[in-house]
């Protein structure tokens, strides 16, 4: 998998990925802000792909999910790097036939075992330099 990110203006970037979708990236002061920002982006990025785990196995057991929404917070440190010491995610889900028991179960399976950007937070990051002129 690869992203190409590019600087539009010194704090919007636009990352796109090998089918050409994109997205901008925003470090602007909020009153500027157009899009999110990568921290934003990261709590996103846990929910949808925590989400999409609970929607396939709720639709494995034949649960009806009539409305799903995900509310996700983080706290960071104040110090540099400013990096997530908590994040949390919470799940409301309307439906006529699960449990918030059930709910509560496929929640801990999804974030421990399937999301790949939950696990990710944990990875080995390396990187390479280049310079053009």
């Amino acid at each position: 998998m690869k992203i190409i990110t590019r600087m539009l203006e010194d704090e919007v970037y636009e990352a796109s990925n090998a089918a050409g979708h994109t997205i901008k990236i925003d470090m602007r002061a909020a009153d500027l802000k157009q899009a999110q920002s990568p921290t934003e982006l990261l709590l996103s990025s846990v929910a949808g792909c925590g989400a999409v785990d609970i929607v396939l196995i709720l639709k494995k057991r034949r649960k009806t999910i009539q409305e799903f929404t995900i509310e996700t917070t983080g706290m960071r440190r104040d110090e540099t790097p400013r990096k997530f010491t908590e994040i949390h995610c919470k799940y409301i889900i309307t439906s006529p036939d699960i449990t918030p028991e059930e709910l509560d179960k496929v929640a801990a399976l999804s974030l421990e075992k399937y999301c790949s950007v939950a696990a990710s937070l944990n990875s080995r990051i390396t990187y390479s330099v280049e310079v053009k002129s």
